[in-house]
């Protein structure tokens, strides 16, 4: 067997361990402090760019920003996409030392072909409540929620309920909200729309992307 074949099947066991390890469970209150992270390539895709926020939910306030920057090291495979970003954002998210209750990731949990997003990988490693709030479809079929904000429609895969399809602004393409970890689909659902601030997307990540976007450019500039 090649390398790389090792790689991916290393890859898939991984997956298949930390899946049987997520927790599903609801979320009784409202969490005030919600992290967010978010990751961008080079130009070469040789350094990959990472970003952690900690937003006060109450306030609408920005607390702490984090940032790190690592050599790319693992090729692009469909499917496998947390272990090609996992290490920056692990770091990021470690450098944060203020205390905060959910993690949001732009990105799936457990609507994924192995039920192992980024969203549920990075939460089972940081045994912490996670969400993933991506912008685009990975697995799954769904119909059209309805235009008006907070529609939401039901994502079924393989004849089981992995997501919700959430319009979070009248008018936008809807996100598809799925368990990471240590949360279930109602609490993910609520908490996502709890923070969205007029934006598609939920202010954690929003800003996340927003900042790893002026790393990315600043690190370019300087080289």
């Amino acid at each position: 067997m090649s390398d790389f074949k090792q790689q991916v099947e290393f890859f898939r066991c991984r997956q298949e361990e930390l899946a049987g390890r997520c927790v599903i469970a609801p979320v009784r209150r409202l969490p005030r402090f919600i992290a967010g992270a978010d990751c961008a390539f080079s130009v070469d895709k040789q350094s990959i760019f990472a970003v952690a926020v900690v937003w006060d939910r109450l306030e609408n306030a920005t607390l702490e920003v984090t940032r790190a920057k690592q050599a790319v090291t693992i090729p692009y495979v469909p499917g496998f996409l947390s272990f090609r970003e996992g290490p920056a954002l692990h770091e990021a998210i470690g450098k944060l030392k203020t205390k905060f209750d959910a993690v949001l990731f732009d990105g799936q949990g457990i609507a994924h072909p192995r039920a192992c997003g980024l969203a549920t990988h990075m939460g089972v490693e940081l045994n912490a409540i996670s969400i993933g709030a991506a912008k685009s479809l990975l697995v799954g079929e769904f119909d059209e929620p309805g235009k008006q904000a907070e529609s939401q429609s039901r994502l079924q895969y393989r004849g089981r309920r992995v997501g919700t399809v959430l319009r979070t602004r009248a008018g936008v393409r809807p996100l598809f909200i799925s368990i990471g970890h240590r949360i279930d689909l109602p609490s993910a659902t609520r908490i996502v729309l709890a923070c969205c601030k007029g934006f598609r997307m939920p202010e954690p990540t929003r800003l996340a992307d927003q900042l790893v976007g002026q790393y990315k450019a600043e690190c370019s500039i300087l080289g």
